[in-house]
């Protein structure tokens, strides 16, 4: 009998994780380009381990010694990529964003109701403009008094100085390695303008590489390039004191041989103001306006960007 109600109980739990996870399984699977295969996937995203980012260890202020980041502290929860008129701004609280829809459909059911979403889009500028978005998810709350908690609500001078990506060329040709660099980190909100929308269960951070020439010109040269790239992108907040270590990935995603015609075009993006359900933003924008210069990490092994 003892068995019997275990067994019941690890059912019901399964049963709930389950009715948890099927949002994000909505959302990873609803998008233009496809999640493949890390190994062999093309035309679309896969999810890279933890262990192949190298980040700042226990000891790193002492020994600078750096250790595998291990598993993510969010989960993936899709990546689209997104062309439009003109550029495109906290797409989470665009009435039409399908990630925001499926947790609001979850959440309609009593599902997911302590979810949030972390997103980082990508805006590249040019003849139409392209927005390459990235979806991270958790269904447990955000520890207080942790580093991403201090980041979610902190101001944009503290995530400026913390906000860090982490890039790893995977397969692409060597004028690509030497530009973007083979395994690079920066400070992406030092080196471009980030714009940080808050809202109720999520943050997204729109990055404008058309703010820094030297990025836009990184960037044309890799799109050129794109059908033969794969590029694994960590996404972080640095950690600058000893009690904020092991730094740790917040999520990670891996673009396999990517077409600029697999975008799906949207319109040009709705007032926020006008986005209603549980993701909508409580703030219409907050900016980041640091200068446009370059910012290197100071642990960047040997990347330009």
């Amino acid at each position: 009998m003892c068995s019997k109600t275990t067994q019941n109980q690890s059912s019901g739990s399964g049963s709930v994780s389950k009715q948890s996870s099927d949002w994000r399984e909505e959302a990873i699977n609803g998008g233009s380009l496809r999640h493949v295969d890390l190994h062999h996937g093309s035309n679309g995203w896969a999810s890279p381990p933890g262990d192949l980012f190298s980040l700042r260890s226990k000891n790193y202020f002492t020994r600078k010694q750096k250790s595998p980041s291990g598993d993510w502290l969010l989960k993936p929860a899709g990546f689209d990529w997104l062309r439009s008129t003109s550029k495109l701004d906290n797409v989470l609280a665009r009435p039409d964003n399908r990630v925001a829809h499926a947790l609001r459909k979850a959440q309609s059911l009593n599902r997911s109701q302590k979810a949030f979403i972390f997103a980082v889009n990508i805006q590249v500028p040019g003849r139409e403009h392209h927005s390459a978005v990235f979806y991270f998810a958790t269904e447990d709350p955000i520890p207080p008094g942790s580093l991403f908690y201090r980041f979610i609500h902190g101001d944009d001078a503290f995530r400026n100085q913390r906000f860090k990506i982490v890039n790893r060329i995977v397969k692409g040709p060597w004028i690509v390695k030497a530009a973007v660099g083979n395994y690079a980190a920066c400070l992406l909100g030092k080196a471009l303008t980030c714009s940080y929308h808050r809202g109720s269960n999520y943050l997204e951070i729109d990055v404008d590489i058309g703010s820094s020439a030297i990025a836009n010109a990184i960037l044309r040269l890799a799109l050129g390039y794109v059908t033969a790239v794969n590029i694994d992108m960590g996404f972080l907040v640095e950690a600058q004191a000893e009690e904020e270590l092991p730094e740790k990935l917040l999520g990670a995603v891996r673009v396999c041989q990517m077409e600029m015609s697999s975008a799906t075009f949207v319109e040009a993006s709705p007032s926020p103001e006008n986005a209603t359900g549980p993701v909508a933003a409580v703030s219409k924008r907050g900016l980041g306006l640091s200068k446009v210069n370059h910012h290197k990490s100071e642990d960047d092994e040997d990347g330009n960007f």
